[in-house]
């Protein structure tokens, strides 16, 4: 037998772990966000496929995402491995807190501070959920670029009803 180390089809039972944990979360997210948009749709007129309502294009996401993560939730639970005790681990709660509480920042800032602070303000607080998160200059211009084009994309482009500078420098 050589020194290299064999290959082993369907990797370790820790690999086989992290990929069910992941694969479990991923099937909560989307069947979350499958509803919630659904939810947030229903007030709206739905129509039809020949003359669309404003709450067609909505619900019909909605619903592929809420099956897509059905899909999912089913391959993991029906996956045989023979392995029934499969944890799920723990959850990152800062990482959470972080990425989520940026877009909930974002969502604050963008009238008072526009969009050319808010979009900044967005990736930093949202990056800082890594553990590998350091402030370099080559990360900072490219926050600068990411955020000069989105700008240029929705606020110039696309017209999106969002203020440049906010109310708090004169917007």
């Amino acid at each position: 037998m050589s020194g290299r180390a064999e290959y082993k089809p369907g990797g370790s039972a820790f690999a086989h772990e992290i990929l069910h944990r992941k694969d479990f979360w991923s099937a909560v997210l989307y069947v979350t966000l499958g509803l919630g948009t659904i939810i947030a749709s229903l007030g709206y007129e739905f129509g039809g496929p020949s003359n669309m309502g404003p709450g067609f294009f909505p619900i019909v996401l909605g619903a592929m995402l809420a099956l897509i993560g059905c899909i999912i939730a089913v391959r993991v639970f029906t996956t045989a491995d023979g392995n029934p005790d499969l944890r799920l681990g723990f959850i990152n709660w800062k990482a959470l807190a972080l990425v989520s509480g940026s877009t909930v920042l974002f969502g604050l800032l963008l009238p008072y501070a526009g969009v050319l602070i808010a979009l900044p303000v967005l990736m930093l607080v949202g990056a800082a959920a890594s553990r590998h998160f350091r402030i370099e200059l080559r990360a900072v211009v490219g926050m600068l670029v990411l955020s000069v084009a989105c700008t240029l994309v929705f606020v110039v482009g696309l017209g999106v009803p969002m203020p440049l500078l906010g109310s708090l420098f004169g917007g």
